[in-house]
């Protein structure tokens, strides 16, 4: 993402987001309505397999092999092992799952960063960095990490931002994966996402972009040595849909650290049912660059968190702890259309 995060100075970064198209598939009777989950028509069984015991050696050698505008369900199973290599689902190719061994012992990894030279000789910037991108909508994975292995930033350090995964589609789903970086570890970019049962590692503003994503029963765990923020939104208007809702999950890790920063005019970022360790940075939450006046139009929220961190998150105005019609919203699938197209067995 833009900046290292140091107190009191923040710097802004150019992004640009995929905007992917909405699709809502449902029912109707006289009395109701019935939400349908429709999915692909057919399923395809991919291997990678480093030691050469599968149909691909590669993860982009088997992304590769899918069809452009693909109608079916294609399992990419990745074998144990670590895959060092850069990973593109391009947009013409849906319904793709990468499915691994575990988090612990599947994982695909690469090491660039903002400052590196792309082949064209210019430098990366944050959201190319990514060690695996996702186009594509109805993408989903399954118990596989994703790791950007460069260095973690001292404070103060620029061109130090590198994303171990990208997420531009629309209707992606995770499940049991890892997410290993420092600086802007989930580049959680445009679209609707769900995230059940992860564990998301870094430093600075580990979780940023302006996705509409609910992260549930995920442990959002800080590796901060001075200072660390969690997330990073960046709704840009009120009439924008986007915002992170986190539902009982777990922060751990060292601090200080802020919970949510005003990366958009707009950010919107609730916590609700969520574990704080005693390493929240006082007043919780940081509105980006102090010439803003972001604390006037965010929406930062908390509902019936606990932990020795708990009470710092409620420590600013502008971060306001809601009653349960304000958090509603925020706590069910329902926010990101969840049942249009999240199967049933797996929310």
């Amino acid at each position: 993402m833009g900046s290292l995060l140091v107190p009191f100075f923040f710097f802004t970064f150019f992004s640009l987001h995929s905007i992917s198209p909405l699709q809502v598939s449902a029912s109707a009777n006289s009395t109701r309505h019935h939400h349908k989950w429709v999915g692909p028509t057919g399923r395809r069984v991919i291997t990678v397999d480093s030691r050469g015991c599968g149909d691909f050696l590669s993860v982009q050698a088997a992304v590769e092999s899918v069809p452009e505008n693909n109608k079916e369900k294609v399992i990419i199973q990745i074998k144990a092992g670590i895959y060092i290599e850069k990973v593109v689902v391009p947009a013409t190719k849906l319904f793709i799952t990468f499915q691994g061994e575990g988090r612990e012992v599947t994982v695909i990894e690469w090491h660039d960063r903002a400052a590196d030279r792309g082949p064209n000789g210019q430098q990366l910037r944050t959201y190319k960095t990514a060690s695996v991108t996702v186009f594509a909508n109805y993408f989903s994975a399954k118990n596989i990490s994703f790791k950007n292995t460069a260095p973690a930033p001292m404070p103060g350090m620029e061109g130090w931002q590198a994303a171990a995964f990208r997420i531009s589609g629309d209707k992606s789903y995770f499940s049991g994966c890892g997410f290993y970086g420092a600086q802007d570890t989930l580049c959680d970019d445009a679209g609707r996402h769900y995230f059940k049962e992860c564990y998301i590692e870094g430093s600075i503003d580990f979780i940023f972009g302006n996705g509409r994503s609910m992260y549930k029963d995920c442990e959002l765990h800080s590796i901060a040595t001075r200072f660390g923020s969690i997330a990073a939104q960046d709704r840009k208007s009120a009439e924008e849909r986007t915002g992170f809702a986190f539902l009982n999950c777990k922060v751990t890790g060292s601090g200080p650290l802020y919970v949510g920063r005003a990366m958009g005019q707009y950010s919107r970022i609730v916590f609700s049912y969520t574990y704080f360790a005693d390493v929240v940075a006082p007043g919780g939450w940081d509105d980006w660059d102090h010439t803003s006046n972001k604390n006037k139009t965010v929406f930062f929220g908390v509902y019936k968190c606990w932990g020795p961190g708990a009470e710092a998150v409620r420590g600013v105005s502008w971060a306001r702890e809601l009653d349960y019609n304000t958090a509603h919203p925020f706590l069910a699938k329902s926010f990101v259309n969840g049942r249009h197209w999240i199967p049933p067995g797996d929310a």
